[in-house]
């Protein structure tokens, strides 16, 4: 096995080892990721002239927007959630254009959606995040173990009655 099949093997291990790890805030990052990869890819096929690694790379990207959708409850998600699937399709759709006509301004303006979806993502999961952290905080702050311990209690069972 030569150094390059290496790297890639050692590579795919990484990844699926994250994935099998990650929450679903991370496995939503993983994807758009993998989205973003895979235009990218599409991108270099298209202006070296690949066009099998083309068409590969943006069956790829549709395979994750299909992910994306199917993922997607629209039922507890409501006007957000319809919002989110229609541009998903939009983007599907504008990648088998790309596919079509090996246009990669298409691919490109794809890209740059994955891009700012994962980004807008990332922010909201980074505020969900410090939010749930300070509600721990001011539980811990307020709790009667935490009060008590703060009086110079040390808390066990007092058998003097």
């Amino acid at each position: 096995m030569n150094d390059e099949k290496k790297v890639q093997k050692a590579q795919e291990a990484y990844r699926a080892n994250q994935i099998q790890t990650a929450s679903r805030e991370q496995l939503l990052l993983i994807t758009y990721d993998i989205g973003i990869n895979a235009c990218k890819a599409a991108e270099e096929g298209l202006r070296k002239n690949e066009i099998e690694t083309v068409n590969e790379s943006l069956k790829r990207a549709q395979a994750v927007l299909r992910e994306l959708m199917v993922t997607l409850d629209v039922e507890a998600g409501g006007e957000v959630a319809q919002n989110l699937l229609r541009l998903y399709d939009f983007m599907y759709y504008r990648l088998v254009d790309a596919n079509v006509r090996k246009d990669v301004l298409l691919v490109i303006a794809v890209r740059e959606m994955f891009q700012e979806l994962r980004n807008t993502w990332a922010e909201a999961i980074e505020k969900l995040k410090a939010e749930e952290l300070l509600v721990k905080q001011e539980e811990v702050r307020t709790s009667p173990v935490s009060a008590g311990s703060q009086s110079g209690h040390q808390g066990g069972v007092n058998f003097a009655g």
